[in-house]
């Protein structure tokens, strides 16, 4: 309800009989401390001087052309008030300072329900960070971080920590290292933003009870890296062309992984740069230095309890790496279409991939359907003991033609019970699910 608030609050300052005008050249930290709570600044286009500190309930908006420039060294704008903004405005020229958060935007603890809206931040260290402001909300910003030199000394698009019931939605994200880093903080929402040209899209480390969705990643290294956290709903998300990992999940326990979409390497190159709705990454994919091996769609690592229904994994080297005892996840409603291996199980249990009579859909199996109930007249199994030697042996790949292996491959296909213990799908389905719902707000 506080947060509620303060969102009326904000809405209702906004109106422009309450704005009041700054020109540049004009002492800023002066106006905002002459300011009433509730107060609108409105800076008119030109050159602004930063830094600033609001350190009252105010919002600082800008005309179309106002751009606030900090001197490169700290924070552009330090907020410490609670329901304080930012909306409408250039920012740029922050320090260097990874160990003092320097930030074209810092939101402080104390900037409880801070909203930061419809800026334009530009080679800042980071772009936004949330340093513990509860509630605060990051809204339809375009962030660009820097280029160059090593992307491990760059900031981060928009870093959280330790603010609950913060909201970073509809940002469109690019260079620097990761686009949204969240630690230690939990019923957050990450929702709708666009990332390209980075490390991580999304990098996520104890933050328990929140939602990632309906978010982009396009061509990044690892799109979604979702680590040790509990409770979380993962649904609605694209990975396109990412180039080590679509999603990662490691330590995260109890959650809802839905109606994803992970495309590699193979399969965005195959729908080149003419039907490609995003061209420039379409070039980016077309452009993938020969011989690159295409990504895993989704590594399981030490993932326990999740369930995951509906998701769409295609065209990468791997469709799914399913390793180091992760117990009890559901998996099944899920399409698994053109992966070179659709699985890679390393370990020696039976898991059946299959939950209340329904399976998954895989495009390598030849299956037959003769009673037209949707699912195949046999199960699946992914991988088989050759399968195993070539993991653990690569150079044996010069047999896989051999007489040999094609009569051990035989030999398993009619004798079952010398298969080693293994992933299977004991009800495929033999179409694939529906694709995921609805493309998120900035794909329409």
């Amino acid at each position: 309800m506080r947060h509620a608030a303060i969102a009326i609050l904000l809405v209702a300052t906004a109106l422009p009989a309450a704005a009041r005008s700054i020109t540049p050249g004009e002492d800023l930290q002066a106006a905002v401390a002459a300011a009433s709570a509730g107060e609108v600044l409105e800076l008119l286009p030109g050159l602004h001087r930063g830094p600033v500190r609001l350190d009252r309930q105010v919002i600082l908006a800008g005309q179309d052309g106002a751009v606030l420039e900090g001197p490169g060294r700290g924070s552009v704008v330090t907020v410490s008030a609670e329901g304080a903004g930012l909306r409408g405005l250039v920012l740029r020229g922050s320090g260097s300072d990874l160990d003092s958060m320097d930030s074209g935007v810092l939101l402080q603890r104390s900037a409880i329900g801070a909203v930061v809206e419809g800026n334009r931040l530009e080679g800042n260290l980071f772009g936004v960070y949330v340093h513990g402001a509860a509630g605060a909300v990051v809204r339809g910003n375009t962030i660009l971080g820097r280029q160059g030199g090593r992307m491990a000394e760059h900031g981060n698009g928009v870093n959280v920590w330790n603010a609950p019931g913060a909201r970073v939605e509809g940002n469109d994200i690019r260079f620097g290292r990761d686009g949204v880093f969240v630690i230690a903080s939990q019923r957050n929402v990450f929702a709708e933003n666009r990332f390209r040209d980075l490390r991580f899209a999304v990098h996520y480390m104890y933050t328990n009870d929140s939602e990632v969705r309906g978010n982009a990643s396009l061509g990044n290294h690892v799109g979604y890296a979702i680590m040790y956290s509990q409770r979380l709903k993962v649904r609605g998300n694209l990975s396109d062309g990412d180039r080590d990992h679509g999603v990662l999940f490691n330590y995260a326990n109890g959650s809802e992984i839905s109606g994803n979409n992970v495309i590699g390497h193979a399969a965005t190159a195959t729908r080149g740069a003419a039907g490609a709705e995003d061209r420039e990454h379409a070039a980016l994919a077309a452009g993938e230095e020969a011989g690159a091996s295409p990504a895993k769609c989704v590594f399981i690592y030490n993932a326990n309890r999740n369930r995951f229904t509906g998701n769409r994994f295609e065209g990468c080297g791997i469709g799914v790496h399913f390793t180091a005892g992760s117990e009890g996840n559901e998996i099944s409603g899920n399409a698994f279409i053109g992966n070179q291996s659709q699985v890679k199980y390393v370990g020696t249990r039976h898991l059946d991939w299959s939950h209340a009579g329904r399976g998954n859909y895989w495009s390598d199996n030849p299956a037959f359907d003769l009673d037209r109930d949707g699912i195949a007249d046999a199960a699946y199994r992914p991988n088989d003991l050759v399968d195993r030697v070539l993991w653990t042996a690569p150079s044996a790949k010069i047999l896989l033609n051999s007489p040999a292996v094609q009569v051990l491959r035989w030999a398993q296909s009619q004798f079952p019970a010398i298969l080693p213990g293994g992933v299977v799908d004991s009800r495929p389905l033999v179409s694939p699910p529906p694709p995921p719902g609805a493309a998120p707000r900035w794909q329409r």
